[in-house]
């Protein structure tokens, strides 16, 4: 069979163009990925105790747009969570991102108000003309002390780098709090799918037009069953690496399970300064399953590995604009995703970007 669209990977970028390529525009879709599952990063299952888990670390679905969750409604029914997390720090867990009671626990304080956490920040940020980097915009947000407690070890285990050599938009990510939210998501809509990732993208794909292959390299796939491409894979692979590799932060994961209930007191444990590891997750906070065990993954960043996090740097972006140029003259090939266009996205921001390129596609304006 020869294909209108031949899709290259099944994450939410992939899943999602293809699902509106096919029930929208009657068009027939080869969706292929490298991996044995569809859902990309966000693949979930239940493991052998029951528990579901999150193969690639914790994927928290959260979002202000009414049309992107109105969007993915139609695949999944929803578990409201609200994500908290716990840093360790001199032999204490303190909220992250930080807020007052951060402060307080930190340095022994015992403020009541936001004003007073707002003069305290006032008295510990450096005063920065432009901000260049990771580390000049956190310290002339909080200081030198914040930064080097909850900031600087972290980031530097994630990406390998310290973040002087980082974007802002890495540490920028984070807000500052006054107030006691320990929440670690504030938007409008934050939700987990009732039945888990796999479901919601069984769902996605589900249309008599698309048709799957899984284990499948782009490569592999001969030219003459297909019209056109959408390429959610690293942006660089496509080009045969021409001007060079894009650099990606990977991650290893290591699965611990308990035979207790519980063994942390919320979802996300981060530890920015000790152990080779930079978080642990125990899914069933998420989830909320019950079970008598309990399941947890530890996340070790890697430099190798499948690509997970595209690393935001003046270099890479100067690399990564060599290839958007040979990208803008391709007529029937099209970009999406973290990796097709090698940006830090959040999974909504993924969805509305395969919406957006749908429409464009479609001739349409979203």
């Amino acid at each position: 069979m020869k294909y209108d669209y031949l899709i290259v990977g099944a994450g939410f970028a992939g899943c999602v163009v293809a699902e509106r390529l096919a029930s929208k525009m009657g068009k027939k879709i080869l969706l292929i990925d490298r991996r044995y599952h569809i859902g990309g990063n966000a693949y979930d299952s239940i493991n052998e105790y029951g528990i579901r888990i999150q193969h690639y670390g914790p994927h928290l679905f959260h979002t202000n747009s009414e049309y992107v969750f109105s969007y993915l409604s139609h695949f999944a029914g929803w578990r409201h969570y609200e994500h908290r997390v716990l840093a360790w720090v001199h032999g204490k867990f303190v909220p992250m991102p930080v807020n007052r009671t951060t402060i307080n626990l930190l340095f022994g304080y015992s403020f009541t108000t936001d004003d007073q956490v707002k003069k305290f920040y006032e008295s510990e940020r450096e005063s920065i003309g432009e901000i260049t980097n990771s580390e000049e915009f956190v310290r002339s947000k909080v200081g030198k002390k914040l930064y080097e407690l909850l900031y600087k070890g972290y980031t530097t285990k994630q990406w390998g780098c310290d973040p002087s050599k980082l974007s802002p938009s890495v540490c920028g990510r984070l807000p500052v709090r006054t107030n006691t939210d320990d929440r670690y998501f504030t938007d409008k809509y934050q939700v987990i799918p009732t039945d888990g990732y796999a479901s919601l993208f069984s769902r996605l794909t589900s249309h008599q037009n698309i048709h799957i292959e899984m284990n499948t390299n782009f490569v592999d796939v001969p030219t003459n069953r297909y019209k056109r491409i959408v390429f959610t894979g690293p942006i660089d692979e496509f080009f045969g690496y021409v001007y060079g590799t894009l650099p990606y932060r990977s991650l290893r994961f290591e699965f611990k399970t308990y035979d207790q209930e519980y063994v942390q007191s919320v979802a996300q444990q981060n530890y920015p300064n000790d152990f080779n590891y930079i978080r642990s997750t125990e899914y069933k906070h998420i989830t909320g399953q019950k079970n008598r065990k309990t399941t947890i993954s530890l996340e070790y960043p890697i430099e190798t590995g499948d690509p997970y996090y595209p690393v935001p740097n003046n270099n890479s972006e100067s690399i990564y604009s060599k290839y958007f140029s040979l990208a803008q003259k391709l007529q029937s090939v099209y970009f999406a995703g973290r990796l097709g266009t090698y940006r830090y996205y959040n999974m909504d921001q993924v969805v509305a970007g395969s919406l957006r390129l749908f429409e464009k596609i479609s001739g349409n304006t979203f």
